[in-house]
């Protein structure tokens, strides 16, 4: 939902589509992309998904090299704190973007299929999940704290940045049309990218779960009608993006809370489970998710959140 939104939003700004139209064009490209999501074409799928993700990180880190934040105002904002309901808010948000649930469950997918003949070597296919997972992570954290320090350096003061249209207005203003044509491709690419990979993750977890086997371009493209809906009817969509994105942080302890289980059960896993350490620190983040949703919950019910 969060990607066609945001690709509807990339497409209004880049040729003032409404947004439903943009949505349907990016639900046909996204389906078109799954056309590569087979075993014969793994690798032409992942080299997709990789040249959409530098585009991502071009579109969304060029305007940092016009409008360069201040070192010690990083290292400063590099210290995790909250100042009201809505900063909790925009923190799990952020959390659901950068750690999806469903991604979660996809990693091993795909290392599976990359090495479909190395189904029984388990030390090469934990290598390569960790190595897909590391890179996953710090690309995602990476683009998420370029554009918090886009935003600092080059938006600190300006009104009406609370939503995608209004920051790429002010970079547009502050940076260029050029930057603000870069940072709408690069949101475009995003959506395209995540919900490519989004429907992938979901027939992966659906075959594995529930053992049904549901084709790629069917699902997207049931997928696409709620989606497509809260396009054309929601009055707010960058509103809706974010509290996609929060939604997504709420299903965080649902993914990694049982894995932590599993995998720290010698009878699962045998001589690979999990050490003391690993198994610590799974509890200690688990923990701390859990307590920023419970947070977030009751302060949405005891304080009002500006939208």
């Amino acid at each position: 939902m969060a990607e066609i939104i945001g690709g509807a939003i990339a497409l209004n700004l880049l040729f003032d589509l409404p947004l439903i139209v943009g949505g349907c064009i990016v639900g046909a490209v996204s389906m078109l992309l799954l056309v590569f999501q087979i075993p014969e074409q793994q690798r032409h799928f992942e080299f997709i998904i990789v040249g959409l993700l530098l585009i991502i990180t071009v579109g969304f880190l060029s305007g940092l090299i016009f409008a360069p934040p201040s070192p010690s105002g990083v290292l400063g904002g590099m210290v995790p704190r909250f100042t009201d309901t809505n900063s909790v808010l925009i923190g799990a948000s952020m959390l659901g973007a950068t750690v999806m649930p469903h991604a979660i469950y996809l990693h091993s997918s795909l290392v599976n299929h990359r090495f479909p003949k190395c189904n029984r070597d388990v030390p090469l296919l934990l290598r390569a999940t960790k190595h897909d997972v590391v890179w996953a992570l710090v690309l995602a954290g990476s683009i998420n704290i370029a554009l918090l320090l886009l935003a600092a350096s080059a938006l600190g003061g300006v009104e009406g940045t609370d939503s995608i249209e209004g920051a790429h207005a002010a970079i547009t203003s502050a940076l260029g049309s050029g930057i603000g044509v870069i940072f709408a491709i690069g949101l475009l690419a995003s959506g395209l990218a995540s919900t490519s990979v989004g429907a992938y993750a979901g027939s992966e977890f659906m075959y594995g779960l529930l053992h049904i086997r549901v084709p790629l371009v069917l699902r997207r493209a049931i997928t696409l009608i709620p989606a497509l809906i809260l396009v054309w009817l929601y009055p707010d969509p960058s509103w809706a993006l974010v509290l996609s994105q929060v939604a997504l942080s709420f299903g965080i302890p649902f993914a990694i809370i049982p894995l932590s289980i599993l995998t720290r059960k010698e009878s699962v896993m045998g001589t690979y489970r999990d050490g003391v350490w690993v198994r610590w620190t799974m509890n200690v983040v688990s923990a701390m998710i859990v307590v920023l949703n419970f947070a977030l919950i009751y302060l949405t019910f005891t304080t009002d959140i500006v939208v």
